[in-house]
């Protein structure tokens, strides 16, 4: 069997920004060639993209649509989607018909199935079997608050479970979700995890110096850093990461709050800026722009004593699995935690929950060596046996 990997089109791969999608596509295809297995993704032509020994098959797309800005021009984007995607669809379908073989497609986009299936004949489909991943983080709620935007934004996605021969979750909420309210039978789906590269997220492969040089670029030279991964946006909730973190950083003058991604809202981003005014900590709390995927994050990470997910949605949650791959230990919150049971069966394993009693935690990390030597280990045990894209790679290929 022939396997393709679909790329979004949101960003080429090897993706240049902090895309987790991208990032999933390439870490599985990299484990899968390693494997042995026929792969190939399929991915937006990009004359700049970055070196990589991936194999890719390439769907045109004019050069405007694929740049940095178009993401960030809503409507714009929105027909880049719908352009790549009626792209796809007649690229997939010239090698399903040149192929002799079975194929495997595995889709991680929405609008990329949603028009591949309206477009392709069921004939042409004989001896294709299709894979769905849901990536997105909007099931993570209460029916109730969630099912007219499912309506509105994501009725392609309701549409790819119900056509898909494989649908593959990221937690338990999603299966309830699909099963209870859109009779996606239970029998075909199936839970993963997105996995990390711990080659590359790894503090061994950072030195002293570069550590430094980072501290200085940002002007925290001597400073314990809490550092957050994540798209400036409610949803990502550094607003409350930094309030929660405020005491602490009162009370000792050595600890800072930095923080990484693309600003999604504007708004937001000076909200947070105003917030550490407010607080008087404006010289402790910086923004560090957004930061490419591997080395770079790796030696943001590597920099921090410690790194915070305080998301009130998600997936996943890709950035704790490198904080642990780069053995720091990272602080989740509760809603998060008790959701996600990869998170849930392994509190303590590097994952500190967010809770009451935060600042006694925090503390307790910054001023109790031998612990915090211990959550480090652990953590990257646990990233490099569990958690590794290998291990995802493996669960996935017994379920295609």
């Amino acid at each position: 069997m022939k396997y393709f990997e679909i790329a979004t089109g949101y960003t080429s791969i090897p993706a240049k920004i902090g895309a987790a999608t991208e990032k999933d596509v390439e870490g599985q295809t990299k484990s899968m060639v390693k494997m042995g297995y026929d792969v190939c993704i399929v991915d937006i032509k990009d004359s700049s993209r970055l070196q990589t020994d991936l194999p890719i098959i390439e769907v045109y797309m004019p050069k405007f649509f694929n740049s940095n800005k178009v993401v960030q021009l809503g409507f714009v984007h929105k027909i880049k989607r719908v352009l790549y995607s009626i792209s796809l669809t007649f690229k997939l379908r010239s090698i399903i018909k040149k192929s002799n073989d079975k194929i495997y497609l595995h889709f991680h986009n929405q609008y990329n199935m949603f028009f591949f299936k309206k477009l392709t004949s069921d004939r042409l489909l004989k001896n294709v079997t299709i894979g769905y991943t849901v990536h997105s983080y909007v099931w993570f709620g209460k029916y109730e608050d969630i099912k007219n935007t499912i309506k509105k934004r994501y009725f392609q996605e309701v549409y790819c479970c119900q056509q898909a021969d494989r649908v593959f979750v990221l937690n338990d909420v999603v299966t309830k979700m699909l099963v209870d309210n859109y009779s996606i039978e239970k029998e075909k789906i199936r839970k993963i995890f997105n996995g990390v590269d711990t080659d590359v997220y790894d503090e061994k492969r950072v030195t002293e110096q570069q550590i430094e040089l980072l501290k200085e670029k940002y002007n925290l030279q001597g400073k314990t850093i809490i550092f957050q991964v994540g798209s400036v946006c409610p949803r990502k909730n550094q607003l409350n990461s930094l309030e929660l973190l405020a005491p602490v950083m009162h009370s000792n003058k050595d600890l800072a709050f930095a923080y990484a991604g693309g600003i999604i809202d504007e708004n937001y981003a000076m909200q947070i800026k105003n917030k550490a005014e407010q607080l008087n900590l404006s010289d402790r709390v910086v923004y560090c722009g957004e930061i490419s995927p591997g080395d770079e994050l790796n030696a943001h990470y590597a920099m921090s004593k410690a790194t915070i997910v305080n998301s009130t949605a998600e997936a996943y949650g890709l950035v704790i699995t490198e904080s642990l791959s780069c053995s720091r230990p990272v602080f989740v919150n509760a809603k998060l935690i008790d959701s996600i049971n990869y998170w849930n069966d392994n509190e303590g394993e590097g994952i500190v929950k967010i809770s009451d009693h935060f600042a006694d935690d925090l503390i307790k990390i910054i001023n109790d060596n031998a612990y915090y030597l211990d959550m480090q280990k652990r953590g990257r045990t646990l990233a490099f046996e569990k958690l590794s894209w290998d291990a995802s790679t493996k669960l996935h290929m017994t379920y295609m």
